[in-house]
């Protein structure tokens, strides 16, 4: 083999690696994309419309759009599409450390991009679909929600990607189906977000800072708990059959 033809292997082979490594990132580049794209353009698009997706529209848009999410991408990266849901497995060991900031990245760039372009063809509407408290609670109340939801879809994340006994091609129904559910239920309370990037991203382009703190630290501690609540119950059921196997 030449000179010529041993360099432009190695060539194709740095990039063939640099592209596999750069894949996940684009991959929750593009699920962020289309989770903010598709869910915050339906709460525009209904405020456009006078209310004709409706409140249960939007639900099932959120729920869908990351169902075809999951589908598409999670042999790719994983299908996280929200900061907080990686965050929980890196503190699990399910997701290395060393792609937390570079998921984080992807998924906030994605969150911003979607809203931007959302802002270039429909204009600055419902606030680009930014989350906001709208109970009479206030924060504390909308906090709460967040938490509690987003404890619930890492429960059910967990189940469907962690547990053997469990995962399968319905994972991406299940999680779907959580966001919908939690939408639908919670929306006419706190939004609800259940992820920080789906909050950031219209926050930054259209400047909605009022209350945005909730949307990171309600799922973020919300996503922890679950994960690791998840965790206990599955080893806790694995050493339960163990024992009951060697006696």
């Amino acid at each position: 083999m030449s000179q010529t033809s041993i360099q432009q292997t190695q060539a194709l082979s740095t990039s063939e690696s640099l592209s596999s490594q750069l894949a996940p990132y684009v991959a929750e580049g593009i699920g962020t994309f289309g989770l903010v794209f598709a869910g915050c353009g339906a709460v525009m698009i209904d405020t456009l419309s006078k209310g004709q997706i409706t409140h249960v529209g939007v639900g099932l848009v959120f729920g869908l759009i990351i169902t075809v999410m999951v589908y598409a991408l999670g042999h790719i990266s994983g299908a996280h599409f929200n900061p907080a849901v990686t965050l929980a497995f890196v503190l699990v060991r399910n997701f290395p450390i060393q792609k937390l900031a570079g998921y984080w990245l992807a998924q906030l760039l994605g969150a911003t991009a979607a809203a931007l372009c959302l802002a270039i063809l429909l204009g600055d509407v419902a606030r680009l679909g930014s989350t906001l408290p709208a109970g009479n609670g206030g924060d504390t109340q909308s906090l709460g929600f967040e938490f509690i939801l987003t404890f619930f879809l890492m429960f059910v994340i967990m189940a469907m990607t962690t547990d053997t006994r469990a995962v399968g091609q319905s994972a991406a129904l299940a999680i779907g189906s959580t966001i919908a559910l939690e939408v639908l239920f919670a929306g006419p309370i706190c939004g609800p977000s259940l992820n920080p990037a789906r909050s950031l991203g219209p926050a930054l382009v259209s400047g909605t800072w009022t209350s945005q703190w909730i949307y990171v630290v309600g799922p973020l501690c919300g996503a922890i708990a679950g994960a690791y609540t998840y965790r206990w119950l599955r080893d806790a059921s694995f050493f339960k059959v163990l024992h009951k196997e060697v006696s």
